[in-house]
């Protein structure tokens, strides 16, 4: 068996440049994905990014970047870390964004963790999308688990 690899794809209708930097700078990321980070995305940076409504966070090890072309991080940093890349290819005046995970064990803790990552960085994408092309939060990072009925999800709107 070999190790699984998580993967997303997603065409995003804004130039690679634009794309790259929502990922990069906290300041974009957190419009879609994270509620906060500690800082931008450069090479050998290490930084946090928290999802504070569900009170949990990682540490990201940068390993590469090639501004508007790729980034290349070790996430979970401390613990157990994996690689994700992000790659963005210029089609046109549009971004085809791919996203790799890998680094996961081959048994089914691995397999489960994969799967789990796979889903994840679908959402991030379309959220991302809707962010970038619309200028929308549709809150998916945030409602992907409202159904664990969090409390400080309760009267925001």
């Amino acid at each position: 068996m070999t190790a699984p690899v998580a993967g997303a794809t997603m065409l995003i209708r804004r130039p690679a440049a634009e794309v790259f930097e929502a990922f990069a700078d906290p300041a974009g990321t957190s419009r879609f994905w994270f509620t906060r980070g500690s800082g931008r995305l450069e090479p050998g940076a290490r930084v946090r990014w928290d999802w504070e409504m569900y009170g949990v966070g990682t540490d990201v090890l940068v390993k590469a970047v090639e501004p508007g072309r790729r980034i290349l991080i070790d996430w979970d940093a401390a613990d157990d870390p994996t690689e994700v890349e992000w790659l963005f290819e210029a089609r046109g005046a549009d971004t085809f964004v791919t996203v790799e995970n890998r680094g996961f064990d081959d048994g089914p803790d691995g397999v489960a963790r994969a799967l789990d990552s796979t889903g994840g960085f679908n959402l991030v994408l379309a959220a991302a999308k809707f962010w970038l092309e619309h200028g929308i939060d549709p809150r998916i990072i945030e409602d992907a688990h409202a159904a664990e009925g969090r409390p400080d999800w309760e009267g925001r709107s």
